[in-house]
């Protein structure tokens, strides 16, 4: 299933959402549904609108966290002069940097170096702890695609990356929440990332250092997930500076594309 929250009316809804890739013959549309996905408790209302009348938002604003994992690929860690980690490292970001598709990615005032991080997203479907391997894929709800944005300036004079990874619009999601795939198949895609229409990442999941099961399995040991948790799984070499006027659009397969276009703090920053 293909799962899209947007802006219909005066409250965000959830949709499901039809593509013409799925049936060439069928318009593309967004199907309302009653609840939230989160909770494991929707319904179709009957509700069926061009997908044209709706904007899309971000697929989930998780209520408690978002956990990025870092140097999750060996060839970025490398890149970026770093060694793997032994144990995985783990990072929060607010849900307060959470923005959806095609919204600005904003500088802050005081940055000059932002980086684009194109990434496969986990969402977590349940209350957990302590999860044994064989049972993450009863604890995922989907994937969707997500842009790690980092402030490298602040991340190299900080003493921890909260300020470089938490700021406002850093953790752009979307377009979908895909439900369907498995976490094999989630285990071997592609992802994409181009800045103004240039490729500067291509990866796959596949290359991950610590799996998506041993990324949950670990993470749930020392801290309970929550229905709308996020996972940000890492990212593949490649990433590098962006800046206002800019845009990013991360590919991932079966996942779709997520855009944003880049502004400064200021009118003048674009």
């Amino acid at each position: 299933m293909r799962i899209a929250r947007v802006a219909s009316g005066d409250q965000p809804r959830y949709a499901v959402i039809e593509l013409a890739e799925d049936n060439g013959d069928h318009p593309e549309t967004a199907s309302f549904l009653t609840g939230d996905p989160a909770a494991g408790q929707v319904q179709y209302t009957g509700e069926r609108v061009p997908l044209t009348e709706v904007r899309l938002l971000a697929p989930v604003i998780p209520r408690s966290k978002v956990l990025g994992v870092g140097r999750n690929y060996a060839a970025h860690a490398t890149e970026m002069g770093n060694e793997v980690p032994a144990e995985p490292l783990v990072f929060f970001k607010p849900n307060t940097s959470v923005i959806g598709p095609g919204e600005a990615v904003v500088r802050p005032a005081g940055s000059t170096e932002l980086s684009f991080e194109g990434e496969l997203a986990v969402v977590i479907g349940r209350v957990c702890k302590q999860v044994p391997a064989e049972r993450v894929p009863e604890v995922i709800l989907g994937y969707t695609i997500a842009n790690d944005i980092t402030a490298r300036d602040w991340q190299a004079s900080d003493s921890q990356w909260s300020r470089a990874k938490g700021a406002d619009t850093f953790c752009p999601l979307g377009p979908y929440l895909i439900t369907h795939l498995s976490v094999e198949e989630a285990s071997n895609l592609d992802i994409t990332t181009t800045v103004n229409g240039e490729v500067r990442q291509q990866g796959n999941t596949r290359d991950m250092v610590r799996s998506i099961v041993d990324q949950i399995v670990w993470i749930s040991q020392w801290t309970t997930l929550l229905p709308g948790d996020v996972i940000l799984t890492g990212t593949p070499a490649g990433v590098g500076p962006i800046g206002p006027g800019d845009e990013c659009s991360i590919t991932v397969t079966g996942l779709g594309t997520l855009t944003n276009p880049f502004v400064g703090d200021s009118p003048v920053d674009g």
